[in-house]
């Protein structure tokens, strides 16, 4: 893993080198989370290769740092209907690789033709057609240049964005807590399963760790599900030091949601509030006043949020935004 390999298949990752969304080589172990960033709605396979004994150290906030020598492995594959979830139904678009050398982290993209990912650097535009509930979708799906990779995963450490390092995202204990099917067929707890295994070190009681729920599943609460999803699609950029730290929002899970802090009656610095000349990020009881929702539902490449990894509106996830906006109380704060 110290060198960037031409195909993905040089790496031994996957028994069957053409498939990498199963059957992942040992000591790999696929995991999921509980909420996604949303990428045009690509199916994601996620898989953790950590180094022979070594152990994760459990983090109750933020990412879970992993030792030298893991990688992290992603596959996207478009859908061509999204109501139909079957390998037949999907495009291999896409693996990312995050491999934590002695030197730090790197990311490299490799795209997927004729049954073999080859690394990319410049980045890559591929056409792609596909129905999302009777809704015909064309948009042209873009793969991540090398130097793209660090808009989202950049971290710097201190405020004048000197010393940026590329970090993972979504190793996060909140999204992390959830059940998923083990080798028995039995649903099992990730982060029980993951310490059992002698991979996590430090579990507390897991009424004690913090939790969040899939957008759709109506049961959950409806905060939980609302801040989940800003923390996994706009909290990589939206804290202290991520790419989008001057903006003074903060949409970490963790972060009180009833603040100024979180977007509540606070004024944007660096975006004239588009055509409807909206003033604040979050507007409590109004979704359609409030900018964050605002710009889920923008297209342009100067105002949508997130700024890359979409190139369609995710009607679901919007929606979801502006129910949780509307939920809240005009009381928590003043917008004028």
């Amino acid at each position: 893993m110290s060198q960037d390999c031409q195909t993905l298949s040089d790496y031994g990752l996957f028994i069957d080198p053409s498939n990498p969304t199963q059957h992942p080589r040992s000591p790999g172990v696929l995991y999921q989370l509980s909420t996604e960033l949303f990428s045009n709605y690509a199916s994601k396979y996620r898989f953790l290769f950590l180094p022979q004994g070594a152990v994760i150290d459990y983090q109750a906030k933020g990412v879970m740092s992993l030792p030298v020598g893991s990688v992290l492995v992603k596959t996207f594959a478009l859908p061509y209907d999204t109501q139909v979830n079957s390998a037949e139904n999907e495009l291999l678009i896409e693996t990312r690789l995050l491999i934590h050398r002695e030197t730090g982290w790197t990311a490299l993209v490799y795209q997927w033709q004729n049954q073999q990912a080859e690394l990319i650097i410049a980045g890559k535009d591929v056409r792609h057609t596909l129905n999302n509930q009777g809704e015909t979708l064309t948009f042209d799906y873009h793969i991540p240049s090398k130097a793209e990779c660090k808009i989202c995963h950049q971290v710097t450490s201190n405020d004048d964005n000197q010393n940026s390092k590329i970090m993972p995202i979504g190793l996060k204990a909140h999204v992390l807590n959830r059940n998923i099917s083990s080798v028995n067929g039995q649903q099992q707890n990730q982060l029980s399963l993951w310490q059992q295994e002698g991979w996590l070190n430090g579990l507390p009681q897991l009424d004690s760790v913090a939790k969040s729920f899939a957008i759709n599943d109506q049961h959950a609460d409806l905060t939980a599900r609302a801040k989940g999803y800003l923390d996994i699609n706009c909290a990589h950029c939206h804290n202290p030091q991520g790419f989008a730290s001057i903006s003074g929002l903060r949409l970490s899970f963790d972060v009180d949601h009833t603040g100024f802090e979180y977007g509540i009656c606070k004024q944007p610095p660096g975006w004239d509030g588009g055509p409807n000349g909206l003033a604040y990020d979050i507007v409590p009881g109004n979704g359609e006043r409030s900018i964050v929702h605002y710009r889920q539902i923008l297209s342009s490449a100067k105002d949508r949020m997130p700024p890359i990894g979409r190139e369609i509106i995710h009607h679901e996830g919007a929606e979801l935004i502006k129910q949780w906006i509307d939920s809240l109380s005009p009381s928590l704060g003043n917008c004028g």
